[in-house]
């Protein structure tokens, strides 16, 4: 039996994206936050009010939350979440690491990171428009050195093909581990991404559908989206966390947006065990577009 009040994901989850803030020491030009939409005047919960949503979730071995954002890290209150969420929620950290490492590693230890899994539990976002390369790596390997599991990821973008091969060679140089993921988007007239539904992302035509995610998104608020495009632009949220009679339903919903998606639920990738052919989203019954959800 769960907790009182607790929220036990359907089977079918995939993941859990725990977004602290939106905001962001960066500014890149190809962000993802940004390709659908997004709503930057957000309000924040504090350390306690995130600790006591997520400790309300029942999540399988294998399923961590993943806090991220924008930039997680940027929280006020980052380490006191960390330190409040009970023991046995695995988690994961997707960061840009402009951060001290040393201060990390005294509010954190490892341990706290390590799990079985197909792939780093910190990741890391490495992006040469915005970020220098070296000090980045250097950081990178001081946690590694600590037992931290951390992977150094970057965006495939054809303007910076020579800046990312120098980065692979150097972080195989330091021992560290680099990986690609393809760029989303628009870049030079050309659409990029490898998606299941036609004409879902960066159309200029909408039309209406039914939607299921496989994912629980979390705003910065607290509250539940069924999708990326409807967390950045704080539209429709399907239920807050801080309200203890929140349910998940593994429904379909329907959605005026089909053609604004954000590439992250219609893109096919990996799912958590590394398997390709995943999607976020389920969606149905495409057709011209109905009156528009308020």
């Amino acid at each position: 039996m769960g907790r009182a009040n607790s929220i036990i994901l359907p089977a079918n989850y995939n993941y859990v994206g725990v977004f602290l803030t939106l905001g962001c020491n960066l500014s890149c030009s190809y962000c993802i936050n940004h390709l659908s939409g997004l709503n930057p005047k957000r309000k924040h919960l504090n350390a306690n009010e995130w600790i006591s949503i997520l400790n309300r979730l029942e999540l399988r071995p294998g399923l961590p939350l993943s806090l991220q954002g924008g930039e997680p890290t940027i929280h006020p209150g980052f380490f006191d979440i960390l330190k409040g969420l009970r023991s046995d929620l695995e988690i994961d950290l997707l960061t840009n690491l402009q951060f001290d490492p040393l201060k990390f590693m005294k509010a954190v230890r490892p341990e706290r990171f390590l799990r079985p899994a197909p792939y780093a539990s910190i990741r890391v976002s490495y992006h040469p428009e915005t970020m220098e390369l070296k000090p980045l790596l250097d950081k990178a390997l001081i946690l590694k050195n600590e037992g931290y599991p951390i992977a150094i990821y970057t965006v495939d973008h054809p303007a910076y093909k020579s800046q990312l091969t120098v980065a692979q060679e150097l972080t195989k140089e330091m021992g560290l581990e680099f990986k690609t993921k393809e760029l989303l988007g628009r870049y030079e007239e050309t659409l990029h991404g490898l998606f299941k539904y036609p004409n879902a992302v960066d159309s200029p035509i909408l039309k209406t559908c039914e939607c299921k995610t496989s994912e629980l998104l979390i705003s910065p608020e607290g509250k539940v989206f069924r999708c990326h495009h409807d967390l950045y632009n704080l539209k429709f949220a399907v239920g807050d966390l801080q309200n203890p009679e929140f349910q998940i339903e593994d429904i379909f919903r329907p959605c005026h947006y089909y053609g604004n998606c954000n590439p992250c639920d219609v893109k096919i990738k990996n799912n958590r065990y590394q398997e390709f052919g995943h999607t976020s989203v389920e969606i149905k019954n495409i057709r011209d577009r109905e009156v528009q959800e308020v």
